[in-house]
């Protein structure tokens, strides 16, 4: 099989992947990893998402808005919270760190990225801040479409282990 179909085969299956991930399943070393990876992208076969210290890799019909979806859902944090918001829910900061199970800080900061990435957006009602998904259908359709590819705990959620120590 070529290696390129089999690298981006793995991409379109797992959206949002991380390379070492990728060498994983492939087999490849680090150095034919790149390479193929590098001409992937070179001709455009790729979409590669390097922001927050890590590099994802997605199939080109992945657009910005679902990428950033993708990457919340392969972090735990995130993906707990924005499971607890499904469903229409609104919720204050203290329902989500008791829905998560996670301490304050740590919900404070993964919530910050997740509104900053405009995946969640906050309502003031009675002076109180609410918390709630802005477009819960694509995350209901990104879900169902990667589950349960997506929602699996990876090994290399590494953000998620450090801020809880």
């Amino acid at each position: 099989m070529d290696r390129s179909f089999e690298i981006t085969n793995i991409i379109e299956k797992n959206p949002g992947i991380k390379f070492r991930e990728i060498m994983r399943k492939t087999g490849l070393k680090n150095g034919v990893m790149s390479y193929h990876v590098r001409k992937l992208e070179e001709n455009g076969s790729i979409k590669i998402d390097r922001k927050s210290g890590e590099t994802r890799f997605y199939p080109l019909c992945v657009t910005e808005d679902e990428s950033n979806l993708i990457s919340s859902l392969r972090r735990d944090t995130q993906k707990h919270i924005l499971l607890s918001l499904l469903g229409g829910k609104t919720l204050s900061f203290n329902e989500i760190v008791l829905k998560v199970r996670k301490s304050p800080s740590t919900v404070s900061t993964f919530l910050g990225k997740l509104v900053e990435d405009k995946i969640i957006e906050i309502r003031i009602i009675e002076s109180k801040r609410l918390y709630f998904l802005k477009n819960e259908c694509m995350v209901n359709e990104i879900i169902q479409k990667y589950n349960p590819l997506i929602l699996e705990r990876t090994a290399y959620n590494f953000a998620d282990i450090f801020s809880n120590l």
